[in-house]
């Protein structure tokens, strides 16, 4: 587990101002990731895998028609490691020796595919990518099947029809049952951006508390929300800007936790809020997970926490971004929520983006 995260308390106590809105709260953790080495037994975004050895690794039958600019794994993990060498020593070499070693290993690893005539990756199934590891004893909220412990989390990295968004699988496993683990799983030759290669993050889980977007509110508590003379009881709490549109204050600054959650309510606003049902039991799915581009919008805010906020404040080159410690980027800078079933975590699970 990385450093301690402290998000500041919200401007307001919601709850106290909005009554009706207290049998409403959720629990949520933030999961905070921040670029590190984790290893098989630590919670982690994009590290390795609790995976036993004699277990097939996942992979997507596609189809994978590709977008034309696909990143290759290798080349990406490479280039972070570059230009965070360079960003600490800049009069650094261009490459250092390990470098150009393993540049040099990656092209001749895609001259032999050219070579050999093998099939177009897209072709073939392809290996699925790491994207979350979550214990259940740094993530005590998760409710997981039987003697399970552990969730994994993987996706395909390419674009999926009809969303446009990476395929995902969800294991659950007993941590203690696994063996001898799989020490070198295989790597997809390509993914369609990037932003689909997680950068391996520890985790800093912090719990919190959310509410509903003021999408999934009945209509009197959106009028309730919507009453200016309601939040003046607040005080200098709420800034007197958002008077004409004090519900996006609401959004904003005290409904959803941004960024890696586990838990907690949905980020709608990409589209109305609409129910997702099981396809087994028609129950309706609640959230399990939401993968982020972003641990918070725009510039310091009242999400950002509170070690993070100088770094926050000042400016930043590309790929430098304090707020996209993943390097995940999915959608237009968006959110993939994974749903799952309430009544059986071994039902199927489903996923948006948001």
């Amino acid at each position: 587990m990385g450093s301690a995260r402290i998000t500041p308390p919200r401007p307001v106590d919601v709850a106290a101002l909005f009554p009706e809105l207290a049998p409403l709260a959720r629990p949520a953790i933030r999961l905070h990731p921040r670029p590190g080495s984790p290893s098989v037994s630590e919670s982690s975004v994009g590290g390795p895998l609790l995976w036993p050895a004699d277990e097939p690794w996942p992979h997507c039958d596609g189809p994978h028609p590709g977008t034309g600019v696909s990143a290759y794994p290798a080349e990406v993990r490479l280039e972070r490691r570059r230009r965070a060498r360079l960003r600490v020593d800049p009069r650094g070499p261009h490459y250092t020796p390990e470098e150009r070693a393993i540049k040099a290993r990656n092209d001749a690893a895609f001259t032999e595919r050219l070579d050999a005539g093998l099939p177009q990756p897209a072709e073939c199934p392809v290996p699925m990518l790491p994207v979350v590891q979550l214990y259940v004893r740094d993530i005590p909220l998760l409710r997981p099947p039987g003697e399970a412990d552990l969730l994994q989390v993987l996706w395909c990295p390419y674009d999926h029809a009809p969303d446009n968004k990476p395929s995902t699988a969800l294991f659950w496993r007993a941590s203690a049952s696994v063996g001898d683990v799989l020490t070198v799983p295989p790597d997809p030759y390509e993914a369609d951006y990037p932003g689909y290669v997680p950068q391996p993050c520890r985790l800093v889980p912090e719990a919190t508390i959310d509410y509903p977007h003021s999408l999934e509110l009945t209509s009197p508590m959106q009028q309730a929300l919507g009453d200016w003379s309601r939040w003046q009881a607040a005080g200098d709490a709420v800034d007197s800007s958002y008077a004409a549109y004090p519900a996006e204050f609401y959004d904003t600054e005290l409904a959803v936790a941004p960024g890696w959650k586990a838990g907690g309510w949905a980020p709608w606003g990409r589209t109305d809020p609409y129910p997702l049902n099981c396809a087994v039991c028609e129950a309706q799915m609640v959230p399990l997970l939401t993968i982020a581009s972003f641990e918070w919008d725009g510039g310091p805010g009242s999400w950002v926490p509170y070690e993070d906020q100088a770094a926050a404040a000042t400016d930043h080159l590309a790929g430098q971004n304090p707020a996209q410690p993943t390097a995940v980027e999915v959608g237009s800078t968006d959110n993939l929520q994974l749903y799952v079933c309430p009544a059986s975590a071994e039902h199927p699970h489903t996923d948006l983006i948001q």
